[in-house]
């Protein structure tokens, strides 16, 4: 078991349903959790699917909820985007970049291929200094609020798992494998350093 408890960081597009889902349900359990978008902005589902609520990283979900509230409030709560919100900012005042936290981790979960492939991109082009391991894996997770909540499930098991295990950098491998067959979803994994 680490001595110290798991510090997690979950990843999606825009730090709106799948990140902070995920950040909702492992700081219940306790887990020290912080949750990030990679995208240059923040989008939200708008009126078509060809104009999405685009706002800027550093735009508070207070404000994004006020927002949608005065463009069509009807809309926004009909497809859950206001009750999104005002979990979000239950949780923390606003998105954040990953590319912009310097913090490190001991796992980093991301919540499609390309916010991995992101990722790693970002953490391979930083200076190495420690040389402190971080896991970086991926669980698809389809961009609604059924399946973010199902997805968190997934990735607090994970965690869990992780938590528990005696020598997680020989141990990690088997358990994402098991997980891997029982949720019959595929997992990418890769090992970075700081």
């Amino acid at each position: 078991m680490p001595s110290h408890p798991l510090r997690v960081a979950v990843v999606c597009s825009s730090n709106q349903n799948r990140s902070m889902e995920a950040h909702n349900i492992l700081s219940k359990r306790g887990f020290d959790v912080r949750s990030f978008g990679t995208g240059s902005h923040v989008k939200l589902p708008g009126p078509a699917p060809d104009k999405p609520n685009v706002y800027d990283f550093k735009t508070t979900y207070e404000q994004m909820y006020n927002d949608l509230v005065r463009k069509d409030k009807e809309l926004y709560t009909q497809n859950g985007i206001l009750h999104m919100l005002d979990r979000n900012k239950r949780i923390k005042s606003k998105p954040e970049r990953f590319q912009n936290c310097k913090d490190k981790f001991d796992l980093v979960i991301t919540c499609e291929e390309r916010v991995y492939d992101q990722v790693l991109e970002d953490l391979s082009s930083r200076e190495q200094e420690t040389l402190q391991p971080v896991h970086v894996i991926n669980v698809d997770i389809q961009d609604n609020h059924e399946e973010a909540t199902l997805g968190a499930f997934l990735i607090c098991e994970l965690c869990q798992c992780i938590q528990h295990t005696d020598d997680m950098e020989n141990e990690i491998d088997e358990l994402l494998q098991e997980l891997e067959e029982k949720s019959n979803r595929p997992f990418l994994h890769s090992v970075c350093f700081y």
